[in-house]
């Protein structure tokens, strides 16, 4: 297992964010609901609300930070907004370099917003591109079903985002 410590971004991270974003978004287009061209066009002002979403009751934003302090991937929650019946996990990204069960940053990530979670209700939805084949393979090995809603990805409505939810216990 890679060792990562599990923070809290604040606005005064926001470079930071702003970096990791873009990084994600390079990475893998299709996993978000924005292009990176239009996150490039963020201002500073964007970026630092972004860095300090996670700082209210109903959210959450996490970051996995490595020995050297790299940040190498984030995972977010918020209280259903979607009317999905709970929580709902949102921005979940890991560098390339620390993908993969053995490495455990994506499993230590989600087990943060999943305690969370758990204080704001008793599942964890989660909507993912039906081309992430991927990140569906290390949901599915989380124990979450895909609950068979599906909704048309912004970027590309012939395309689907598919619903994935887990009970928490």
């Amino acid at each position: 297992m890679t060792a990562v410590t599990i923070i809290s971004p604040t606005e005064a991270d926001w470079p930071r964010v702003r970096d990791l974003r873009l990084e994600m978004l390079r990475d893998t287009p299709i996993a978000f609901l924005e292009t990176l061209e239009a996150a490039e066009a963020n201002t500073e002002d964007v970026w630092r609300m972004r860095a300090n979403r996670g700082s209210g009751p109903d959210s959450v934003q996490l970051v996995a930070v490595d020995a050297s302090g790299w940040w190498v991937g984030t995972m977010s929650g918020l209280v259903d907004r979607l009317d999905v019946g709970g929580p709902l996990l949102v921005g979940v990204y890991i560098s390339p370099a620390f993908r993969g069960r053995d490495a455990g940053v994506a499993d230590a990530l989600l087990d943060a917003v999943e305690d969370w979670a758990r204080g704001h209700g008793s599942t964890l939805t989660l909507h993912v591109h039906e081309d992430n084949e991927r990140a569906i393979a290390f949901y599915r090995r989380r124990g979450y079903d895909l609950t068979g809603r599906t909704f048309p990805y912004n970027l590309d409505p012939t395309r689907n985002e598919l619903e994935m939810r887990r009970t928490l216990a």
